[in-house]
């Protein structure tokens, strides 16, 4: 009841999901913990970066230093007013003489707008419109490149976005010690920065609330999670107001901006450490079929989530004990495979026809979503999806991969046995191979399908393609 409930904790209600914390997942409370010093922290250095862009050179004296008249020059006057913020336009003004009558007054002369005391209207908005060309400009072409691969690995954009962000805020802060030229080229550069920050934090942050909201209130989180940004930035900027009116020097500037971005990017990496997805990307796969095939054990999502890497690389097979196995490519077109199934490069640089050919290839996989190829000497495998595919066969695509990966390592560790296996068997081993770990990946998830699901992994959420990928159509011969 209402009554019942104290006033923090009415207080508390404004700003948290209705039924927290039963409506979102386990993990929601400390992320947002996390996020928000991450935001307080941002906004206090976001201030410095801000005051040094605006800043910019002070003018020297020899060109651009007024000074009030002598009736007017007492000493109240002189220790409010700086020195040299005082221009004019005006020579004739009665009040605001030049200190050397003979040197002409310069009269809004060119600059490279904000931050430049000598900079006239048109400049400065030149330099905001050039800004922000390039900022749009990089958004378009960062979400075409990039756009399929920012769910899959929400987590890792989610923490490159806050690396472009403080970036961006450490070349606002250098370039006032540059000239105006290249002083343009870093304000710009640090607008593209931004831009990508945007594009990568606003799809993180999509995928990570649809992973919170447990009971279909997505967008009551979303509206709940601008709540705690506002009040976050509001107390960011009065805490910021005291730290520039007493941070003026450049090293307790550098000391403070350096502190505080330590601080943003530390308690972003615990937050999204401390986010447990349960889709399966292509790090959690290799972590969670790895554990089942070697320890014969499902890992949780909590589990996998103190293992998993922020920053991957794309597409490598890993085994449990971190050893790098190979490389995967998951939905490419048929001609990747024809390129690689056709010919064999060997080290002398000679090529020579291998006798698998597609049809035999094809017929292996007829009764599955995909056909996968896997070369041994490059440790490489392609999947190439067919039209139709089910999330559930991309994993088994995936974990087949996986356990040729790991086949070629053992072998490769006997390699005179291997080389006279090979000269028996020619290139129907492979074939055969392909034919095992086919049926071996059939078992894995006949068995542990179901025990996939119940500790907790979503197994129908598609999150192993970082790219747009192709799909393939059979025809039946009639």
């Amino acid at each position: 009841p209402p009554e019942s409930r104290s006033f923090a904790q009415r207080v508390l209600d404004v700003f948290l999901p209705v039924g927290f914390p039963h409506s979102v997942t386990e993990d929601y409370m400390q992320y947002q913990i996390y996020d928000s010093l991450q935001a307080f922290s941002s906004s206090i250095a976001g201030m410095l970066a801000s005051r040094a862009v605006l800043q910019g050179k002070l003018p020297s004296s020899s060109s651009t230093a007024y000074s009030f008249s002598p009736s007017l020059n007492s000493p109240c006057i002189s220790q409010c007013i700086p020195h040299y913020a005082i221009p004019s336009s005006h020579p004739t003004s009665p009040h605001l003489t030049s200190p050397h009558p003979t040197q002409p007054l310069l009269t809004n002369p060119p600059g490279v707008g904000v931050g430049d005391a000598t900079a006239s209207p048109t400049a400065a908005l030149l330099l905001s419109v050039l800004q922000e060309s390039m900022g749009r400009l990089a958004t378009i072409l960062f979400a075409h490149k990039l756009g399929t691969a920012l769910e899959p690995e929400c987590k890792k954009y989610r923490l490159a976005a806050d690396v472009f962000n403080d970036t961006a805020m450490i070349l606002d802060c250098l370039s006032p010690a540059f000239p105006k030229p290249l002083r343009v080229l870093i304000l710009s550069f640090s607008s593209v920065l931004r831009s990508l920050c945007g594009v990568c934090a606003g799809s993180a942050k999509a995928s990570l609330s649809a992973h919170f909201a447990k009971r279909g209130n997505l967008g009551e989180l979303n509206a709940k999670d601008s709540s705690q940004e506002t009040v976050i930035s509001l107390l960011g900027m009065l805490a910021g107001s005291v730290v520039v009116s007493w941070v003026s020097t450049p090293v307790a500037t550098w000391s403070t901006l350096i502190l505080l971005l330590s601080i943003h990017l530390g308690t972003n990496y615990a937050a999204v450490k401390a986010v447990s997805m349960r889709c399966l990307n292509r790090q959690r796969a290799n972590i969670v079929f790895s554990a089942i095939l070697h320890e014969n054990a499902v890992p949780r999502p909590r589990d996998v989530s103190q293992r998993e890497r922020i920053f991957e690389r794309d597409g490598v097979l890993r085994w449990a004990d971190d050893r790098i196995l190979g490389h995967c490519s998951i939905g490419v077109p048929m001609q990747t495979v024809l390129q690689h199934l056709g010919l064999r490069h060997k080290q002398s640089g000679s090529v020579e026809l291998q006798a698998v050919t597609l049809s035999d290839l094809v017929q292996i996989f007829h009764g599955e979503a995909y056909v996968l190829w896997y070369d041994s000497e490059q440790s490489d495998a392609w999947i190439v999806l067919k039209q139709g595919c089910t999330p559930i066969d991309q994993l088994k695509a995936w974990a087949q991969a996986l356990l040729l990966a790991q086949r070629a390592h053992v072998r490769g560790k006997h390699k005179e046995q291997v080389t006279t296996e090979r000269r028996h068997q020619g290139d129907g081993g492979r074939l055969a191979e392909l034919t095992v770990t086919l049926e071996e990946t059939q078992k894995l998830f006949d068995t542990y399908a179901n025990r996939l699901v119940e500790v907790g992994w979503d197994l129908d959420t598609a999150a192993l393609e970082t790219q747009a990928g192709m799909r393939l159509k059979v025809m039946e011969r009639i």
